[in-house]
């Protein structure tokens, strides 16, 4: 299926422009394919989503989770979309903490242990947080209060540890190697305490869980944005008592993919400030909001504002929010961020991938673009950003005989998009893949002459193409 729009006015009327079109306002990106700037990291893409183990035998979601690809997947909220499950929350795991620690019989792990092998034997890693899922209770809170007993919490912790780790209380030995401490602790419904409480809680459990088991990595504590003063503080906190944990981990919520790609960079300098240099650098949870912010999606004043928010081209399933997920992608791979893992937690909603009748959304198509790129293509190539709507990526296969570019176009007007295109040699055959409004990753009309990739866009709102060369 071609463009409907380019099969009305006709597509080689429009690509006639280009020359007019660049030579008032350049090319929209500058790629050579000559230049190899450094490897692509599949751990740049990784997720919440994940195969669910209830409702698992009415809808399998198996093969959908496999077929993106990802590297690993962070375990987060996963109580919420498990319906009726205790599954992963340590009050879910240990249920009644003033009970002994060091008991097998006062755990509950047969439900996690099932969860998280359906999601291992898909190959993909683990990344544990501990603590609580999101409480969305009001002003009622019980799983996210801050826990009497630091060091008896700490235990549990040690506990849950070692049955997925060391095969304790007839446990696992799985490889599961990052441990996350609390999620949002800036957020009122992921922590009830103070700050200080908070610090005095990280602190107690980095110390537990590091002597115990000095080869896991412990950190967190996912912040729910960059907050800059909280985050100096817990590292000031871990310095005072001579401990070091082993990542540092934020949150992003917005509309701004330079905003999103720009924190890594941003949050090593914090922590190197703080004496903590080679800190790996996590953004556990992002995601795309559209112009009504959280209104809409969570607590809106009307019907009308949950349809804009979630409904047509700028709602949190439209193709706003799909260019922006493959823009920060892609832009991630050029920063010093060590880990990403997009949300959505869910199957369907707003933080899912499928609609209501199980079709996928266009963010499934944005992910799954980029598990075939880091799965596809070993090396990243030199791009250079002209139009400020406009994010380029380009990419070679491990064996030399393929090329990839990548063009998101994210709220550009501009529906000639020319690329200037360098360091190829003999090309042999090029074709395009375009998610759009009105396309989910369907082959589109591309032409590529004299060092010119052109490509057109169906109307006026984002765009991700995805052009395939393939090399003599």
């Amino acid at each position: 299926m071609k463009h409907s729009w380019l099969a009305t006015v006709g597509a080689m009327a429009l690509l006639g422009a280009v020359s007019s079109a660049w030579a008032g306002i350049g090319p929209a990106a500058k790629l050579d394919f000559s230049v190899k700037t450094g490897k692509i990291d599949k751990w740049k893409h990784c997720s919440s989503w994940s195969i669910r183990s209830y409702p698992h035998g009415l809808v399998n979601d198996t093969e959908a989770i496999k077929s993106l690809n990802l590297t690993a997947f962070r375990t987060h909220d996963a109580p919420l979309v498990n319906s009726g499950q205790m599954v992963v929350d340590t009050h879910c795991i240990f249920p009644l903490m003033h009970l002994d620690a060091k008991d097998p019989l006062n755990y509950v792990f047969r439900p996690t242990d099932h969860w998280l092998k359906l999601n291992l034997d898909a190959g993909m890693k683990c990344f544990y947080r501990l603590g609580s899922s999101i409480e969305h209770t009001g002003d009622w809170g019980h799983n996210t209060l801050n826990p009497t007993n630091h060091a008896q919490y700490a235990e549990v912790l040690a506990g849950i540890v070692r049955h997925y780790t060391q095969g304790w209380a007839n446990g696992q030995t799985w490889d599961i190697q990052y441990w996350e401490l609390i999620n949002e602790p800036d957020v009122p419904a992921c922590w009830r305490g103070t700050r200080a409480e908070l610090i005095h809680l990280y602190v107690t459990c980095l110390r537990r869980l590091k002597s115990e088991f000095p080869k896991i990595k412990v950190g967190g504590p996912a912040f729910g944005w960059l907050n800059e003063d909280y985050m100096r503080d817990v590292l000031k906190a871990c310095k005072k008592e001579g401990l070091r944990p082993d990542f540092m981990s934020w949150h992003f919520y917005g509309d701004k993919p330079q905003d999103l790609i720009a924190q890594p960079a941003r949050v090593k300098t914090i922590c190197e400030q703080e004496g903590f240099s080679g800190l790996e650098l996590i953004v556990n949870e992002w995601h795309y909001l559209p112009p009504s912010g959280w209104n809409g999606l969570q607590g809106s004043s009307s019907p009308d504002c949950v349809v804009a928010a979630t409904t047509g081209p700028t709602g949190v399933k439209g193709i706003d929010s799909a260019a922006f997920t493959v823009a920060v992608n892609t832009g991630f791979q050029d920063t010093p961020l060590t880990q990403s893992y997009y949300y959505g937690s869910g199957f369907s909603g707003a933080w899912g991938y499928v609609d209501q009748f199980r079709r996928y959304e266009k963010v499934y198509y944005a992910m799954k673009l980029n598990g075939d790129l880091v799965t596809q293509y070993a090396d990243k190539a030199k791009c250079d950003k002209t139009w400020d709507s406009v994010y380029p990526f380009a990419a070679l296969s491990a064996d030399g005989k393929k090329a990839l570019a990548i063009i998101t176009d994210y709220r550009g007007t501009q529906q000639i998009l020319p690329v200037e295109v360098k360091g190829l040699g003999k090309v042999a055959r090029v074709s395009a893949l375009v998610l759009d409004n009105d396309h989910d990753m369907l082959p589109a009309e591309v032409s590529f002459r004299d060092g010119v990739l052109t490509l057109v866009k169906n109307d006026r709102r984002s765009a991700v193409f995805a052009v395939t060369f393939e090399l003599e």
